[in-house]
């Protein structure tokens, strides 16, 4: 067992990359998210197919309450759903899609998060969640033309 002295903290940069990111993405509807989303983690080999269609069960059995912050999801499973290794993947959407939030719909900043155990799971989030409260880091994903502009935003962000 892990105690909280051997907990490294997690960086961003170190989940997200290159082949985990999709810039200015046309969806029909909120699967389509979760599945374009997914796809770019079962492509990078982090995480397996199973995992998406378990994103896509949390959301429905549990509701929007992923939609956490005006435009922005954060889709997730449990890790023993098919994580392969920590990461996270983001598309940016060219106009947002209802995900059934009364109030933070439309979403245009999708997120999926794969962790390996609950420890590198709150991690993550709080490593997000700081910079998801940034204006400004706002701004540049919504801003970012390009798959390579947007892995750079968290190259020289974090």
């Amino acid at each position: 067992m892990t105690n909280s002295s051997d907990v490294k903290s997690i960086s961003l940069g170190d989940l997200i990359g290159p082949k985990t990111v999709k810039a200015q993405v046309q969806v029909d509807n909120w699967e389509a998210a979760v599945e374009g989303v997914g796809q770019l983690l079962v492509a990078a080999g982090k995480i397996k197919v199973g995992y998406i269609a378990a994103m896509k069960r949390v959301l429905k059995e549990m509701g929007p309450y992923a939609v956490i912050a005006p435009g922005i999801v954060l889709l997730h499973a449990r890790p023993e759903d098919g994580v392969l290794e920590p990461c996270l993947g983001l598309m940016t959407l060219k106009e947002g899609v209802p995900f059934g939030h009364p109030e933070n719909d439309p979403v245009d900043l999708v997120f999926a998060l794969g962790a390996v155990d609950k420890q590198a799971h709150i991690l993550s989030l709080k490593a997000l969640a700081e910079l998801l409260g940034q204006a400004e880091f706002l701004r540049k994903l919504r801003a970012a033309a390009t798959d390579r502009q947007l892995a750079e935003i968290f190259g020289t962000t974090v």
